[in-house]
C-alpha cells in the first residue's frame, strides 16, 4: 500500500476525511496543514454548501475546453475574445497559460487577441514544441494575415527560450515580433532593482 494509502486510512476521523486531505494536499501551492484546514472546513459547513463546491469543480470539468483559435479557456467553440469584432485580429499576444490572458485583460490597455501555447518548453520537465500550440500559432500567422506578434512569455530561461524557438519559426514570414517592454518599473527605486532588472532596462531604453 503507497504511503498516500497508508495516512488516509490512518487518519483518526476515517479515511473519508483522509482521501480528501491528500487530494487537498495535491493542489499547488496547498501544504498538508493547508489542505488539513480545507478539509476541517468542508466538514463544517452545511451539506447543501459542500455540494455547491462540488458541484461547480464538475460544471468547469464539463463544460470548459479550450477556445478552437486562441487555446484560451471558454464554455463556446470560441471565446469571447476571439468572436469580439472590436478586437484587432491581426495583432496577436503569445503568453504560456489562460491566467495570463486574464492579467493583462485586467489592464485595459491590450485591444489585439490572445494565443495560449498551454506551458513553455522545457526538456527537464519533458514539454517540446510538439506539446504545445506552436503549431497552430504557425498557421494563424500564414492563413489570417497576423502583422504583429507581440511575446508575452514568462521572464524565465524557459520562457525566453520558448520565445525564442517561436521567434525562429517565424523569421522569414511576414511578420513583426516583438516582446514586452522589460525593467524598471514606476515610481521603483535603482537601488531595490535587481540584476537582471537593470539589465532588461538599460537594454530596452527609450529615447527620452
Amino acid at each position: 500500500m503507497s504511503s498516500r494509502g497508508r495516512e488516509s486510512q490512518s487518519h483518526p476521523y476515517g479515511s473519508s476525511v483522509g482521501q480528501l486531505i491528500d487530494q487537498f494536499a495535491t493542489l499547488p501551492g496547498i501544504g498538508r496543514k493547508s489542505a488539513e484546514r480545507l478539509a476541517h472546513y468542508i466538514l463544517s459547513v452545511p451539506e447543501p454548501k459542500a455540494r455547491l463546491l462540488a458541484d461547480a469543480i464538475l460544471a468547469v470539468k464539463q463544460s470548459v475546453r479550450p477556445c478552437s483559435v486562441c487555446y484560451n479557456l471558454t464554455e463556446n467553440e470560441v471565446c469571447s475574445i476571439c468572436s469580439d469584432s472590436r478586437r484587432d485580429k491581426k495583432l496577436v499576444c503569445v503568453v504560456e497559460q489562460p491566467r495570463d490572458v486574464v492579467s493583462l485583460e485586467a489592464t485595459s490597455s491590450f485591444q489585439g487577441v490572445y494565443h495560449v501555447l498551454q506551458g513553455r518548453i522545457s526538456p527537464l520537465e519533458g514539454v517540446g514544441p510538439e506539446n504545445l500550440t506552436i503549431d497552430a500559432l504557425v498557421r494563424r500567422v500564414r492563413q489570417e494575415g497576423v502583422t504583429e506578434i507581440i511575446m508575452a512569455t514568462n521572464p524565465t530561461l524557459e520562457g525566453d527560450g520558448t520565445a525564442l524557438y517561436i521567434s525562429n519559426l517565424l523569421e522569414n514570414e511576414n511578420v513583426e515580433i516583438t516582446r514586452l517592454a522589460r525593467g524598471i518599473a514606476s515610481g521603483s527605486v535603482l537601488e531595490f532593482a535587481n540584476k537582471e532588472m537593470l539589465s532588461d532596462a538599460l537594454q530596452g531604453r527609450q529615447r527620452f
